[in-house]
């Protein structure tokens, strides 16, 4: 009898816990944006970003386990995200970023929705369903990134910061800003200053500290829970 490869190993690994697998590679990726922030329009970091994009998407929809029709509805958004991301790398054209932002934020919006309802779907909490907590979060930090950047497009200098604070934001900044705001850490580094910009934070504030309340009131249920059972 022989002993499973490395590769084989990481592989059951990655198809029991999926979400954990989404949520590396989306800590992976804030890590790989650090190296090409700030880099130019055409640049072979650029590239690989863009690839590593398509990658966390087919993640993304591996992960959220629904009906057919879910399912389906998965694809018929995030095949389009992915080609117009590409559209959007080879092009930079702000019509066809301000498209891809819209539709990446569908995609995220749609991943979010699943899995919320797998981690709410039954009354007990498996391992991959608390790396889902985390694949959440991330998710939710991704999809506000990108509504930052399409609130950017349509009315430019709606984010400033204290370097080059004219000029448009980054994708990292932006990222930053999702991250902090949903955090509540709010560094300010990066800041919103039209009416729309500071619409678009406020919700997502909101809605980060909804989703931080209800993770922690459902694992605190289902563990007084499972305590109540153990005694009766």
């Amino acid at each position: 009898m022989t002993t499973p490869g490395l590769f084989t190993r990481l592989w059951d690994g990655a198809r029991r816990t999926p979400s954990a697998l989404l949520l590396v590679a989306q800590l992976l990726g804030i890590l790989l944006y650090a190296f090409v922030d700030g880099t130019g329009a055409y640049s072979l970091g650029q590239a690989v970003l863009t690839l590593f994009g398509m990658l966390v998407v087919v993640l993304a929809l591996g992960v959220v386990r629904a009906t057919p029709t879910y399912t389906w509805l998965g694809f018929l958004i995030g095949i389009p995200a992915v080609g117009l991301t590409v559209v959007d790398w080879a092009l930079q054209s702000p019509s066809w970023h301000l498209a891809s932002d819209i539709l990446h934020v569908a995609f995220y919006t749609y991943t979010l929705i699943g899995l919320l309802r797998y981690m709410f779907a039954d009354d007990t909490v498996t391992f991959d369903e608390v790396w889902a907590i985390g694949a959440t979060f991330t998710v939710a930090v991704w999809l506000w990134a990108y509504a930052y950047s399409a609130v950017q497009t349509v009315v430019p200098g709606s984010f400033v910061a204290a370097v080059d604070p004219q000029a448009q934001r980054t994708w990292m900044e932006l990222l930053f800003l999702s991250t902090t705001t949903m955090t509540s850490t709010g560094l300010s580094d990066v800041v919103p200053v039209t009416p729309y910009a500071r619409a678009i934070v406020m919700i997502q504030q909101i809605a980060g500290m909804l989703y931080l309340a209800v993770a922690v009131s459902r694992i605190v249920g289902l563990t007084l829970g499972r305590g109540r059972r153990r005694d009766a």
